[in-house]
């Protein structure tokens, strides 16, 4: 789009500095003696607007003409010529406008041959003017084009590793499931088909908000309950859990599938390694702008080094940064019996679902 002819603001403003050049040009006619200064500004006026209205089609021209993308030669030779085009025709109707004053009886004693040189010399600061003026509007544009295809990739390359990262975590966790059905196969059968059948009871939880950017934490919260059920199949009593949300919290949004590698981590990392079993818990507060989460696990001091790769939680801080930025924050706090990942998330309310308009 024209940067001046697609906005009715700009064009006026375009023409009323063209005037205003025109009022310069009739002053300096009247200043020399030429002529009085009411036909002065009679002339030089329109003709200062035909020159404005002659040099906007220059854009188009300098939008394939950017000095650094064409031979100096090139340039310099198309601007050239099209500024004598310019200007030879601008003389000409600046030559024709006098004769029609004359034959008006609005032209006494004006001698166009003296005229002609500041002519030549108002038109070529003119063309020049123009090009200067389109050629600053073009950079602001290309500067801003670039400046929105940059926020449109970093919008893109944001969103990618947002979906790398969600990926990841359904592999995850389903290796670990599928270790547990493998232990269980061959001593406890039972076991193993109740675990399956809520593996596949998580799947279908976990499908269904996928596809989703983010969901209310008590759909998560679901899917949480559901995964600790399926630990509880092999770890029975030794798996005590724990949920304390408040009201408000329940229908905060958070990213899909970002809690359950942290309880994931819990179990696998902390619970597993204790004889007499430990405690996951999970609680989650509004405090102002943010929604407050915790994920805390017991562990043994005297465990084993973990041989895991730490991907759950460099997942989750890696979502986390992807989506908030600076808004939020994870941090972890390690004691000898206990761990705590501590997620601090923008407030932010589901909105509910739209009504169909046809239901």
């Amino acid at each position: 789009m024209h940067p001046i002819l697609g906005y009715r603001r700009r064009l006026l403003g375009y023409l009323l500095l063209w005037v205003t050049f025109g009022a310069l040009l009739a002053g300096v006619i009247a200043v020399t003696g030429q002529a009085s200064l009411r036909w002065a500004e009679l002339f030089a006026i329109p003709l200062a607007v035909l020159m404005g209205l002659e040099c906007l089609p220059c854009w188009y021209l300098m939008k394939g003409m950017a000095p650094d993308e064409i031979p100096v030669w090139r340039f310099v030779g198309t601007w050239l010529g099209t500024g004598l085009v310019l200007l030879s025709v601008w003389i000409a109707v600046a030559s024709g406008w006098i004769r029609a004053l004359k034959s008006l009886d609005l032209t006494p004693n004006v001698d166009p041959g003296m005229l002609m040189p500041l002519l030549v010399f108002a038109g070529c600061a003119g063309i020049l003017m123009a090009i200067f003026g389109l050629y600053t509007a073009a950079a602001f544009e290309r500067s801003r084009d670039a400046e929105r295809r940059a926020l449109e990739l970093r919008a893109l390359a944001r969103e990618a590793d947002m979906s790398f990262l969600r990926r990841q975590l359904d592999p995850h966790f389903l290796f670990n499931a599928l270790n547990s059905v493998a232990a269980l196969i061959g001593t406890d059968a039972n076991a193993a088909r109740r675990m399956c059948l809520l593996l596949a009871d998580f799947f279908r939880k976990s499908l269904k908000f996928s596809a989703q950017q983010t969901i209310a934490l008590r759909d998560e919260l679901t899917l949480i309950e559901t995964f600790l059920a399926i630990e509880e199949v092999r770890f029975g009593e030794r798996l005590r859990r724990s949920l304390d949300v408040s009201d408000d919290a329940l229908g905060m949004s958070v990213p899909a599938l970002l809690l359950q590698p942290l309880v994931e981590n819990a179990v696998h990392h902390g619970v597993a390694h204790l004889v007499a079993g430990g405690e996951i818990s999970v609680s989650a507060r509004v405090r102002g702008a943010l929604l407050d989460i915790a994920v805390e696990n017991t562990c043994d001091p005297d465990r084993p080094a973990s041989g895991g790769t730490g991907l759950g939680l460099r997942n989750v801080r890696g979502r986390v940064e992807s989506m908030y930025g600076t808004r939020a924050r994870m941090d972890t706090e390690s004691s000898p019996d206990k761990f705590r990942v501590l997620l601090a998330l923008p407030a932010t309310p589901m909105e509910a679902p739209r009504a169909h308009p046809d239901r």
